[in-house]
Formats: C-alpha cells, structure tokens, sequence
C-alpha cells in the first residue's frame, strides 16, 4: 500500500470551495484557542477570572479554548475576551492565492 503525505492530500481538498472554507474557519478558531490559551496562562488568570473580566461565564471561555465548538465565536465575545485580557483585538483581511471559481 503507498502512502500518501498529508500535505498532499489536504492541497487537494483544499480545492474544493466548500471544504477550503469549512478549513479556514476551523483553522481560524484553532488560531484563536491557542492565542487565548497562551494569553490567559502568560498573565497568570484561570479562565473564570478572564470570564469576569470579559463579562462571560467560565465555560464560553473553555470552549473558546477547547477551538471545537461548532459555533463561531461573535466579534463582540472576542472584543470582549481581548479587553479582559488587557489587549486590542485586530482583523486583518489578506489576499492569497488567487482562487478558481
């Protein structure tokens, strides 16, 4: 049986629209987890008081962290987690590779 590298598999999934756009976002939340988590344990807070702070409850952190929730997280939950953390949240838009259609 050969085997296939991942890269190569993923690079052609990615072509498909609507699978790149489920990965993206995905990605994006994953980005997101590990941002927060990385945040949150460099300032010393457990997830309850960043939850006070961004005037949440505990377990919308968690998930936050987690990066598996189905939902994707509201711009005012991650303006407010930010605030609670002490930072500015920015959105960038870049262009990529130019996509068929």
């Amino acid at each position: 049986m050969k085997l296939i590298p991942f890269e190569d598999v993923l690079q052609d999934e990615l072509k498909d629209e609507e699978f790149r756009v489920l990965y993206e976002a995905e990605k994006a939340k994953n980005v997101i987890a590990r941002t927060l988590v990385k945040l949150r344990q460099k300032q010393g807070i457990t997830q309850e008081q960043l939850a006070v702070r961004a005037n949440t409850r505990q377990p919308v952190i968690a998930r936050l962290e987690r990066g598996l929730d189905s939902r994707t997280p509201s711009l005012d939950l991650l303006f407010r987690v930010a605030h609670g953390l002490g930072c500015e949240l920015n959105i960038s838009f870049t262009t990529g590779k130019t996509r068929k259609k």
